[in-house]
Protein backbone atom coordinates (compact mmCIF):
# COMPACT_ATOMS: atom_id res chain seq x y z
CA UNK A 1 0.00 0.00 0.00
CA UNK A 2 1.38 3.87 -1.15
CA UNK A 3 1.91 5.89 1.60
CA UNK A 4 1.22 9.63 1.19
CA UNK A 5 1.43 12.54 3.68
CA UNK A 6 -0.51 13.66 5.33
CA UNK A 7 -4.16 15.33 3.92
CA UNK A 8 -4.05 18.37 5.18
CA UNK A 9 -0.34 18.89 3.97
CA UNK A 10 -1.34 17.65 0.90
CA UNK A 11 -4.05 19.94 0.40
CA UNK A 12 -2.23 23.45 1.82
CA UNK A 13 0.22 22.43 -1.56
CA UNK A 14 -2.60 21.47 -4.18
CA UNK A 15 -5.15 24.26 -3.32
CA UNK A 16 -2.23 27.08 -3.74
CA UNK A 17 -2.43 29.34 -6.44
CA UNK A 18 -5.82 27.70 -7.28
CA UNK A 19 -8.70 29.93 -8.46
CA UNK A 20 -12.06 29.66 -9.89
CA UNK A 21 -13.51 33.41 -9.85
CA UNK A 22 -15.90 31.56 -7.98
CA UNK A 23 -16.26 31.16 -4.06
CA UNK A 24 -18.83 28.42 -4.48
CA UNK A 25 -16.68 26.12 -6.81
CA UNK A 26 -14.18 26.59 -4.86
CA UNK A 27 -15.36 25.34 -2.06
CA UNK A 28 -16.90 22.31 -3.66
CA UNK A 29 -13.62 21.81 -5.31
CA UNK A 30 -11.58 22.11 -2.24
CA UNK A 31 -14.39 19.40 -0.61
CA UNK A 32 -14.37 17.01 -3.22
CA UNK A 33 -10.38 16.94 -3.60
CA UNK A 34 -9.69 16.56 0.27
CA UNK A 35 -12.78 13.22 0.51
CA UNK A 36 -11.10 12.25 -2.51
CA UNK A 37 -7.08 12.43 -1.00
CA UNK A 38 -8.78 11.03 2.15
CA UNK A 39 -9.73 7.87 -0.01
CA UNK A 40 -7.07 7.81 -1.54
CA UNK A 41 -4.83 7.24 1.78
CA UNK A 42 -7.46 4.97 2.78
CA UNK A 43 -6.51 2.43 0.02
CA UNK A 44 -3.49 3.25 -0.94
CA UNK A 45 -4.25 3.88 -4.60
CA UNK A 46 -2.72 7.22 -6.12
CA UNK A 47 -5.13 9.36 -7.84
CA UNK A 48 -4.88 9.52 -11.35
CA UNK A 49 -4.09 13.28 -12.68
CA UNK A 50 -4.15 14.78 -15.90
CA UNK A 51 -3.62 18.01 -18.19
CA UNK A 52 -3.90 18.01 -22.10
CA UNK A 53 -1.49 20.34 -24.07
CA UNK A 54 -3.03 20.86 -28.06
CA UNK A 55 -0.06 20.65 -29.99
CA UNK A 56 -0.97 24.12 -32.02
CA UNK A 57 2.98 24.90 -32.42
CA UNK A 58 6.19 22.55 -31.83
CA UNK A 59 6.91 24.57 -28.35
CA UNK A 60 5.85 24.67 -25.38
CA UNK A 61 5.68 28.49 -23.81
CA UNK A 62 5.82 29.61 -19.82
CA UNK A 63 2.23 29.47 -19.86
CA UNK A 64 2.11 25.73 -20.32
CA UNK A 65 4.48 25.36 -17.48
CA UNK A 66 2.00 26.53 -15.30
CA UNK A 67 -0.39 23.54 -14.96
CA UNK A 68 2.72 21.39 -15.47
CA UNK A 69 4.01 22.37 -12.23
CA UNK A 70 0.30 21.32 -10.74
CA UNK A 71 1.31 18.21 -11.76
CA UNK A 72 4.45 18.14 -10.69
CA UNK A 73 3.20 18.88 -6.82
CA UNK A 74 0.73 15.44 -7.79
CA UNK A 75 3.89 13.58 -8.64
CA UNK A 76 5.75 14.67 -5.77
CA UNK A 77 3.02 13.82 -3.51
CA UNK A 78 2.85 10.40 -5.00
CA UNK A 79 0.18 10.59 -7.47
CA UNK A 80 -0.06 9.48 -11.24
CA UNK A 81 0.61 11.99 -13.42
CA UNK A 82 -0.84 11.82 -17.13
CA UNK A 83 0.60 14.48 -19.88
CA UNK A 84 -2.34 14.30 -22.45
CA UNK A 85 -1.36 15.80 -25.77
CA UNK A 86 -4.50 17.01 -27.93
CA UNK A 87 -3.34 15.79 -31.51
CA UNK A 88 -7.17 15.25 -32.21
CA UNK A 89 -8.38 18.13 -30.78
CA UNK A 90 -5.88 20.30 -31.42
CA UNK A 91 -7.13 19.37 -35.28
CA UNK A 92 -10.01 22.27 -33.92
CA UNK A 93 -8.13 24.30 -31.60
CA UNK A 94 -9.05 25.66 -28.50
CA UNK A 95 -11.85 28.54 -28.64
CA UNK A 96 -12.09 29.74 -24.89
CA UNK A 97 -9.66 32.36 -25.64
CA UNK A 98 -10.63 33.16 -29.18
CA UNK A 99 -13.04 35.73 -30.02
CA UNK A 100 -13.00 34.01 -33.81
CA UNK A 101 -12.32 30.92 -34.63
CA UNK A 102 -8.84 29.19 -35.03
CA UNK A 103 -7.32 27.82 -38.14
CA UNK A 104 -7.78 24.01 -38.49
CA UNK A 105 -4.80 22.11 -39.05
CA UNK A 106 -4.73 18.23 -40.06
CA UNK A 107 -3.86 15.24 -38.06
CA UNK A 108 -0.49 14.87 -39.37
CA UNK A 109 0.23 18.14 -39.06
CA UNK A 110 -0.97 17.94 -34.74
CA UNK A 111 0.92 14.47 -34.86
CA UNK A 112 4.33 16.48 -36.20
CA UNK A 113 4.36 19.07 -33.99
CA UNK A 114 3.80 17.27 -31.06
CA UNK A 115 6.69 15.33 -31.39
CA UNK A 116 8.34 17.71 -29.44
CA UNK A 117 5.97 18.07 -26.77
CA UNK A 118 7.07 15.06 -24.35
CA UNK A 119 10.86 16.05 -24.19
CA UNK A 120 10.15 19.46 -23.63
CA UNK A 121 7.58 18.82 -20.50
CA UNK A 122 10.60 17.52 -18.68
CA UNK A 123 11.52 20.77 -17.82
CA UNK A 124 9.12 20.57 -15.43
CA UNK A 125 7.94 17.15 -14.93
CA UNK A 126 9.96 14.01 -13.81
CA UNK A 127 9.76 11.52 -16.81
CA UNK A 128 9.97 8.37 -14.59
CA UNK A 129 6.47 9.05 -12.81
CA UNK A 130 4.57 10.57 -16.20
CA UNK A 131 2.32 8.72 -18.51
CA UNK A 132 2.29 10.28 -21.80
CA UNK A 133 -0.83 9.60 -23.92
CA UNK A 134 -2.51 11.31 -27.37
CA UNK A 135 -5.81 11.97 -27.48
CA UNK A 136 -6.28 10.66 -31.13
CA UNK A 137 -6.66 7.22 -29.92
CA UNK A 138 -9.51 7.26 -28.68
CA UNK A 139 -11.09 10.40 -30.46
CA UNK A 140 -10.78 9.23 -33.63
CA UNK A 141 -12.61 6.09 -33.31
CA UNK A 142 -16.27 7.47 -32.07
CA UNK A 143 -18.49 6.69 -34.34
CA UNK A 144 -21.11 9.49 -35.26
CA UNK A 145 -23.93 8.08 -33.22
CA UNK A 146 -21.49 8.21 -30.05
CA UNK A 147 -20.86 12.02 -31.12
CA UNK A 148 -24.45 12.54 -31.30
CA UNK A 149 -24.59 11.26 -27.86
CA UNK A 150 -22.29 12.94 -26.48
CA UNK A 151 -23.73 16.18 -27.62
CA UNK A 152 -27.20 15.19 -26.17
CA UNK A 153 -25.46 16.10 -22.67
CA UNK A 154 -25.66 19.96 -23.42
CA UNK A 155 -27.60 22.69 -24.66
CA UNK A 156 -26.80 25.19 -27.18
CA UNK A 157 -27.77 27.65 -24.59
CA UNK A 158 -24.86 26.47 -22.42
CA UNK A 159 -22.45 27.13 -25.30
CA UNK A 160 -23.51 30.41 -25.79
CA UNK A 161 -23.38 31.45 -22.15
CA UNK A 162 -19.62 31.26 -22.53
CA UNK A 163 -18.03 34.80 -23.10
CA UNK A 164 -16.80 34.35 -25.74
CA UNK A 165 -19.07 32.74 -27.68
CA UNK A 166 -21.80 35.38 -26.63
CA UNK A 167 -19.42 38.56 -27.84
CA UNK A 168 -19.25 36.70 -31.20
CA UNK A 169 -23.20 36.32 -31.20
CA UNK A 170 -23.62 39.60 -30.03
CA UNK A 171 -22.08 41.64 -32.90
CA UNK A 172 -22.74 38.88 -35.31
CA UNK A 173 -19.69 37.50 -35.87
CA UNK A 174 -19.62 33.48 -37.06
CA UNK A 175 -19.70 30.69 -34.63
CA UNK A 176 -18.49 27.45 -35.99
CA UNK A 177 -20.68 24.37 -35.27
CA UNK A 178 -17.32 22.37 -34.99
CA UNK A 179 -16.38 24.85 -32.14
CA UNK A 180 -19.04 23.62 -29.48
CA UNK A 181 -16.89 20.01 -30.08
CA UNK A 182 -13.88 20.96 -28.73
CA UNK A 183 -15.69 21.02 -24.94
CA UNK A 184 -17.46 17.80 -26.47
CA UNK A 185 -13.95 16.06 -26.68
CA UNK A 186 -12.44 17.38 -24.22
CA UNK A 187 -14.49 15.90 -21.88
CA UNK A 188 -14.89 12.77 -23.29
CA UNK A 189 -10.85 12.57 -22.38
CA UNK A 190 -11.42 12.16 -18.81
CA UNK A 191 -14.56 9.42 -19.74
CA UNK A 192 -11.96 7.76 -21.49
CA UNK A 193 -8.72 7.95 -18.74
CA UNK A 194 -10.95 7.48 -15.74
CA UNK A 195 -9.27 10.05 -14.20
CA UNK A 196 -9.55 11.29 -10.40
CA UNK A 197 -8.26 15.30 -11.45
CA UNK A 198 -7.61 17.49 -14.32
CA UNK A 199 -5.73 21.04 -14.00
CA UNK A 200 -5.99 23.61 -16.37
CA UNK A 201 -6.37 27.42 -16.69
CA UNK A 202 -9.43 29.45 -15.87
CA UNK A 203 -10.35 29.68 -19.00
CA UNK A 204 -10.51 26.31 -19.62
CA UNK A 205 -13.32 25.94 -16.59
CA UNK A 206 -16.46 24.77 -19.09
CA UNK A 207 -14.43 22.19 -20.78
CA UNK A 208 -13.01 21.00 -17.65
CA UNK A 209 -16.67 20.79 -16.46
CA UNK A 210 -17.88 19.43 -19.52
CA UNK A 211 -15.50 15.94 -18.31
CA UNK A 212 -17.05 15.94 -15.22
CA UNK A 213 -20.88 16.03 -16.77
CA UNK A 214 -19.57 13.26 -19.09
CA UNK A 215 -18.15 11.14 -16.86
CA UNK A 216 -21.17 10.84 -14.99
CA UNK A 217 -23.39 10.10 -17.95
CA UNK A 218 -21.29 7.31 -18.19
CA UNK A 219 -21.85 6.18 -14.65
CA UNK A 220 -18.48 7.15 -13.32
CA UNK A 221 -17.28 9.03 -10.25
CA UNK A 222 -16.61 12.90 -12.11
CA UNK A 223 -13.29 14.33 -12.04
CA UNK A 224 -12.10 17.22 -9.60
CA UNK A 225 -10.93 20.20 -11.20
CA UNK A 226 -8.28 22.75 -10.27
CA UNK A 227 -8.04 25.99 -12.46
CA UNK A 228 -5.00 28.45 -11.99
CA UNK A 229 -4.78 32.09 -13.23
CA UNK A 230 -3.84 32.93 -16.82
CA UNK A 231 -0.10 34.11 -17.30
CA UNK A 232 0.01 37.17 -19.12
CA UNK A 233 2.58 37.23 -22.17
CA UNK A 234 5.03 39.70 -23.20
CA UNK A 235 2.38 42.26 -24.06
CA UNK A 236 1.72 42.13 -19.93
CA UNK A 237 -1.93 42.31 -21.86
CA UNK A 238 -3.07 38.82 -23.74
CA UNK A 239 -2.65 35.21 -22.17
CA UNK A 240 0.97 34.11 -23.70
CA UNK A 241 -0.03 32.17 -26.96
CA UNK A 242 1.72 31.66 -29.99
CA UNK A 243 -0.82 33.01 -32.10
CA UNK A 244 -0.04 36.39 -30.56
CA UNK A 245 3.73 35.92 -30.71
CA UNK A 246 3.82 36.84 -26.95
CA UNK A 247 5.74 33.95 -25.66
CA UNK A 248 8.42 32.89 -23.54
CA UNK A 249 9.68 29.57 -24.85
CA UNK A 250 10.51 26.53 -22.52
CA UNK A 251 13.64 26.01 -24.89
CA UNK A 252 14.57 29.45 -25.32
CA UNK A 253 18.31 30.11 -25.08
CA UNK A 254 18.85 31.45 -21.84
CA UNK A 255 19.73 34.64 -22.93
CA UNK A 256 16.54 35.26 -25.09
CA UNK A 257 14.64 34.14 -22.17
CA UNK A 258 16.49 36.28 -19.54
CA UNK A 259 16.31 39.42 -21.96
CA UNK A 260 12.38 38.43 -22.91
CA UNK A 261 11.39 38.74 -19.09
CA UNK A 262 13.45 42.01 -18.68
CA UNK A 263 11.24 43.83 -21.44
CA UNK A 264 7.73 42.23 -19.59
CA UNK A 265 5.83 45.55 -18.85
CA UNK A 266 5.77 46.66 -15.22
CA UNK A 267 2.24 45.12 -14.65
CA UNK A 268 2.96 41.94 -15.27
CA UNK A 269 5.76 41.44 -12.89
CA UNK A 270 3.56 40.04 -10.06
CA UNK A 271 1.39 37.82 -12.58
CA UNK A 272 4.93 36.29 -13.50
CA UNK A 273 6.40 36.18 -9.93
CA UNK A 274 3.58 34.24 -8.37
CA UNK A 275 2.69 31.61 -11.98
CA UNK A 276 6.37 30.70 -12.96
CA UNK A 277 8.49 31.44 -9.74
CA UNK A 278 9.67 29.04 -6.78
CA UNK A 279 9.63 32.15 -4.69
CA UNK A 280 7.68 31.73 -1.66
CA UNK A 281 4.73 33.92 -1.04
CA UNK A 282 5.77 36.11 1.67
CA UNK A 283 9.01 36.47 -0.53
CA UNK A 284 7.33 37.76 -3.23
CA UNK A 285 5.24 40.23 -1.26
CA UNK A 286 8.91 41.40 0.50
CA UNK A 287 9.91 41.68 -3.12
CA UNK A 288 7.17 44.13 -3.91
CA UNK A 289 6.89 45.93 -0.69
CA UNK A 290 10.49 46.76 -1.09
CA UNK A 291 9.90 48.39 -4.96
CA UNK A 292 6.68 50.17 -3.90
CA UNK A 293 8.60 51.86 -1.03
CA UNK A 294 11.87 52.17 -3.26
CA UNK A 295 14.36 50.13 -1.42
CA UNK A 296 14.85 48.60 -4.97
CA UNK A 297 14.09 49.35 -8.42
CA UNK A 298 11.76 47.78 -10.50
CA UNK A 299 14.27 46.86 -12.97
CA UNK A 300 16.44 45.39 -10.12
CA UNK A 301 13.22 43.39 -9.47
CA UNK A 302 13.18 42.40 -13.10
CA UNK A 303 16.79 40.77 -12.56
CA UNK A 304 15.68 39.29 -9.97
CA UNK A 305 13.00 37.80 -11.84
CA UNK A 306 14.35 36.69 -15.07
CA UNK A 307 17.89 35.37 -13.05
CA UNK A 308 14.87 32.79 -11.18
CA UNK A 309 13.06 31.88 -14.36
CA UNK A 310 16.00 31.03 -16.70
CA UNK A 311 17.39 29.45 -13.48
CA UNK A 312 14.21 27.30 -13.20
CA UNK A 313 14.90 26.00 -16.88
CA UNK A 314 18.72 26.31 -17.50
CA UNK A 315 20.21 26.15 -14.11
CA UNK A 316 21.86 28.87 -12.51
CA UNK A 317 25.23 29.20 -13.96
CA UNK A 318 23.27 30.07 -17.17
CA UNK A 319 21.14 32.15 -14.98
CA UNK A 320 24.31 34.47 -13.95
CA UNK A 321 25.64 34.60 -17.54
CA UNK A 322 23.24 35.88 -18.76
CA UNK A 323 22.36 38.32 -15.95
CA UNK A 324 26.08 38.85 -17.27
CA UNK A 325 25.09 39.29 -20.70
CA UNK A 326 22.13 41.72 -20.12
CA UNK A 327 24.41 44.27 -18.14
CA UNK A 328 26.81 44.48 -21.20
CA UNK A 329 23.62 44.62 -23.44
CA UNK A 330 22.51 47.38 -21.17
CA UNK A 331 26.07 49.07 -21.86
CA UNK A 332 25.78 48.79 -25.46
CA UNK A 333 28.22 45.69 -25.38
CA UNK A 334 27.89 42.16 -27.11
CA UNK A 335 26.66 39.41 -25.03
CA UNK A 336 29.44 36.92 -24.93
CA UNK A 337 27.53 34.47 -27.47
CA UNK A 338 27.40 37.24 -29.83
CA UNK A 339 28.58 35.94 -33.28
CA UNK A 340 31.68 37.36 -34.76
CA UNK A 341 31.74 39.54 -38.36
CA UNK A 342 34.65 40.46 -39.76
CA UNK A 343 35.20 43.80 -41.97
CA UNK A 344 38.30 43.77 -43.89
CA UNK A 345 37.43 46.09 -46.14
CA UNK A 346 34.73 49.39 -46.24
CA UNK A 347 31.12 47.95 -45.97
CA UNK A 348 27.77 49.50 -46.50
CA UNK A 349 25.74 49.29 -43.44
CA UNK A 350 22.77 47.71 -44.58
CA UNK A 351 24.92 45.37 -46.67
CA UNK A 352 26.79 44.66 -43.59
CA UNK A 353 23.28 43.53 -41.80
CA UNK A 354 22.24 41.37 -44.21
CA UNK A 355 25.74 39.45 -45.03
CA UNK A 356 25.90 38.78 -40.86
CA UNK A 357 22.15 37.61 -40.85
CA UNK A 358 21.13 40.27 -38.60
CA UNK A 359 18.40 41.03 -40.79
CA UNK A 360 16.36 38.83 -43.47
CA UNK A 361 16.72 41.07 -46.20
CA UNK A 362 18.48 44.52 -47.57
CA UNK A 363 14.90 45.87 -47.44
CA UNK A 364 14.30 45.33 -44.05
CA UNK A 365 17.82 46.20 -43.13
CA UNK A 366 17.40 50.01 -44.67
CA UNK A 367 13.52 50.25 -42.40
CA UNK A 368 16.11 49.38 -39.24
CA UNK A 369 18.59 51.69 -39.85
CA UNK A 370 15.76 54.57 -40.92
CA UNK A 371 13.90 53.56 -37.67
CA UNK A 372 17.05 54.52 -35.35
CA UNK A 373 17.42 50.70 -34.56
CA UNK A 374 21.25 50.42 -35.61
CA UNK A 375 23.76 51.12 -32.86
CA UNK A 376 27.26 50.94 -32.96
CA UNK A 377 29.75 51.02 -29.96
CA UNK A 378 26.44 52.61 -28.36
CA UNK A 379 26.08 55.34 -31.11
CA UNK A 380 23.15 54.94 -33.42
CA UNK A 381 23.68 55.07 -37.44
CA UNK A 382 21.46 57.53 -38.78
CA UNK A 383 21.91 57.05 -42.75
CA UNK A 384 21.56 54.17 -44.59
CA UNK A 385 24.43 55.02 -46.64
CA UNK A 386 26.43 54.86 -43.40
CA UNK A 387 29.85 52.64 -44.11
CA UNK A 388 31.85 50.49 -41.97
CA UNK A 389 35.18 50.48 -41.86
CA UNK A 390 37.69 48.34 -40.46
CA UNK A 391 39.34 48.52 -37.19
CA UNK A 392 41.46 47.17 -34.98
CA UNK A 393 39.59 47.15 -32.33
CA UNK A 394 36.88 44.91 -31.76
CA UNK A 395 33.20 46.80 -32.04
CA UNK A 396 29.71 46.22 -31.03
CA UNK A 397 27.09 46.38 -33.87
CA UNK A 398 23.52 45.87 -32.08
CA UNK A 399 20.98 45.65 -34.63
CA UNK A 400 17.42 45.82 -32.83
CA UNK A 401 16.35 45.10 -29.41
CA UNK A 402 18.16 41.69 -28.94
CA UNK A 403 20.70 41.32 -32.09
CA UNK A 404 24.08 42.42 -31.51
CA UNK A 405 27.31 41.39 -33.61
CA UNK A 406 30.84 41.55 -32.95
CA UNK A 407 32.98 43.42 -35.41
CA UNK A 408 36.30 42.34 -36.11
CA UNK A 409 39.14 42.87 -38.65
Amino acid sequence: MAAFPPVDEQMQILMRGVDFGDPLTYTNMERELRARLEESAATGRPLRVYCGYDPSSPDLHLGHTISMRKLRQFQDLGHDVIFLIGTFTGIIGDPSDKESARKQQSLTEALEKAQTYADQAWAVLDPARTTVRYNHEWLKELSFEQIVQLASNFTVQQFLARDNFSKRYATGDAIWLHEFFYALMQGYDAVALNTDVQVGGTDQLFNLMAGRKLMEAFGLKPQIVLTSPILVGTDGVQRMSKSTGNTIGVNDPPGIMFTKVLNIPDSAVRNYAELVTRWPQAQIDRFFHDAETGVIDMRELKHRLAWEIVSIFHGDAEAGKAAEDAARMHQGEAPSDAPAFQVRAPVGIVDLLHAAGAVTSKSEGRRLVQQGGVRLQGETIKEVDFVVEPDSQERTLQAGKRKFLRLVS
